[in-house]
């Protein structure tokens, strides 16, 4: 599984890294967890508000920091 998070560094972008994380270890799954900083590339997401959640190459979340809970309804 592939997760992305797009976001500049912003405090909320920051927690929901870490909020994956803790679903993925909860959830005790394999997966590669990324950081998108670069403007051009979360644009080309089709994102314009941050932070966001990618999944797979798909955007579940933009906009809204996902508590754990949340971001495992994305990964089951």
């Amino acid at each position: 599984m592939e997760i992305k998070i797009l976001g500049t560094g912003c405090p909320k972008c920051k927690k929901l890294e870490e909020n994956a994380r803790k679903a993925v270890e909860e959830l005790n799954i394999e997966a590669n967890i990324s950081k998108v900083t670069k403007l051009n590339d979360i644009m080309d997401y089709g994102v314009m508000v941050t932070p966001a959640l990618v999944v797979d190459e798909k955007v579940v979340s933009a906009g809204k920091l996902l508590s754990p809970q949340d971001i495992k309804k994305h990964l089951i």
